[in-house]
């Protein structure tokens, strides 16, 4: 299997390999550490009386040769998932797989609101679509008068902070949580382990081995490197991986921020192509976020496209 990235790294989508072993022991052993971590924290939970709703990418499964097929991750993770997680998902894989993007998020509101949802997985702003078309189809004002059981979304893939204002107003429930995951198409990275922290854990028994540039470093010749054990805290490093599905120290693109070490835990702080240092600014795009943020509060605006 290949998982064909966004291309936001140098505008060109690649090919990222994804094995057998990186499904079994990264990618679905992720998923079923953020359920054993979210059961941890909320023990009363009723997470397994109703369905997952998982929103994948528009891009169904494409063969690139024999025995060879490649796809978005989120497509490639349905396609393999085991029967146990399909019986307790939706919608059916057929609408899953769907590739034209409007056609399916009808189907999917179509084959979804009858059914008894009490947790989301998938992209904030792909997830924000879906809710607001299912609110208006049902002609409801709030997404528990249509799923009264929705306790969790499991949310990654961008950046949650600018569209937290919109989840609350389509989400009214005070009983409602979110956790930040790190599944890319390279690897399952992190998950938010404690709901009063946003940072996230870095899982480092999936068959990951990670090194670290510093920011200022990228670009370099001769970049400094950093094992794990070597970082510091509240400096911003380019994450380089190494992995059981076949990359080797392969730049991933995304910029963090480590936050502690005992345990590891980060924040993604935006892309090595995405910051500005002219004059020794260092802008990133966690900074531009947090002041959209600061400056939607102070003002009143809302982001209605990010």
């Amino acid at each position: 299997w290949f998982a064909k990235s966004s291309g936001t790294t140098n505008d060109k989508s690649k090919f990222i390999p994804v094995s057998d072993e990186c499904l079994k022991r990264c990618h679905y052993q992720g998923g079923f550490d953020v359920v054993a971590t979210y059961f941890r924290n909320y023990p009363h939970n009723r997470l397994f009386l109703g369905k997952s709703l998982i929103l994948g990418g528009s891009h169904a499964i494409n063969p690139l040769s024999p025995g060879i097929s490649c796809g978005d991750l989120s497509a490639i993770l349905l396609q393999n998932t085991s029967t146990l997680v399909n019986c307790m998902r939706a919608p059916r894989l057929k609408i899953a797989l769907m590739s034209e993007w409007e056609a399916k998020i009808e189907a999917i509101a179509n084959s979804t609101i009858p059914v008894n949802v009490t947790s989301l997985s998938g992209v904030p702003s792909w997830m924000l679509v879906l809710i607001k078309h299912i609110l208006e189809k049902t002609g409801k004002q709030s997404l528990e008068e249509v799923w009264p059981n929705l306790e969790v979304f499991f949310h990654g893939g961008v950046a949650f902070t600018p569209y937290r204002e919109q989840y609350k107003e389509g989400i009214r429930s005070s009983k409602m949580h979110y956790v930040e995951t790190y599944n890319a198409s390279e690897g399952y990275f992190g998950t938010q382990s404690d709901p009063a922290d946003r940072s996230m854990l870095l899982m480092i028994d999936y068959g990951v081995f990670y090194e670290f540039i510093p920011l200022e470093d990228i670009g370099k010749e001769n970049p400094r490197i950093c094992c794990l054990e070597e970082v510091e805290l509240n400096k911003n490093y380019a994450m380089v991986i190494s992995t059981s599905a076949g990359l080797w120290r392969y730049i991933i693109g995304d910029t963090v921020k480590f936050t502690n070490n005992r345990p590891y835990k980060f924040v993604i702080t935006g892309r090595t192509k995405h910051f500005i240092n002219a004059f020794g600014e260092e802008l990133i795009v966690d900074n531009a976020e947090k002041g959209l943020a600061k400056a939607c509060a102070e003002t009143g605006a809302r982001i209605t496209d990010y």
